[in-house]
């Protein structure tokens, strides 16, 4: 056993495994934080009387089409989660008070899987739109969302974890 250890090959070999093991865990990202505190969009709630001549004119203000609390899943995990159409057309997920572990490779993802704390690696089998890599693990964020997406597909957002393929939080959106 001594004259294994002695062997300057034995000692790269740990080397090289240690630094391959470091750079896919990134384990001191559970101790490091960053925040985000972009400006959220004001909302209003949308009228269920709309009718389909008010609904081709732009609305003078951001509506709040969906929205929904995020659950733990992978790790612990709070917020709230808001999908606002702006008054140009164009669409945003606001994030609002977001709190969950950092981690390697986080994204946002918009998707057609119900929300369940116990079910972590369902929102990559149906409909799924990465969003961008996630700006930070606390705070408040705004991501857009691109005009070809379908938003009656879409059920909820997912803070998922491409390097592992769990989902570290979820918002069923409503």
């Amino acid at each position: 056993m001594r004259k294994f250890l002695r062997s300057p090959i034995t000692w790269v070999a740990v080397v090289v495994v240690a630094a391959a093991a470091l750079y896919w865990f990134q384990p001191w990202r559970l101790w490091i934080d960053q925040r985000v505190d972009e400006q959220l969009p004001d909302t209003v709630a949308e009228s269920p009387q709309e009718t389909e001549s008010a609904s081709a004119r732009p609305d003078p203000e951001p509506v709040l089409l969906a929205a929904g609390e995020f659950v733990s899943q992978e790790h612990p995990t709070a917020g709230r989660a808001e999908l606002v159409r702006q008054p140009d057309g164009s669409v945003v997920l606001a994030i609002a008070g977001l709190e969950t572990s950092n981690g390697p490779d986080l994204r946002v993802w918009l998707t057609d899987q119900a929300v369940d704390p116990d079910e972590w690696f369902v929102f990559d089998d149906g409909y799924h739109v990465e969003l961008a890599p996630l700006k930070g693990n606390l705070g408040d964020q705004v991501y857009e969302v691109p005009a070809d997406v379908d938003l009656d597909k879409v059920d909820s957002v997912s803070i998922w974890c491409a390097r592992f393929a769990v989902s570290f939080g979820a918002a069923a959106l409503e």
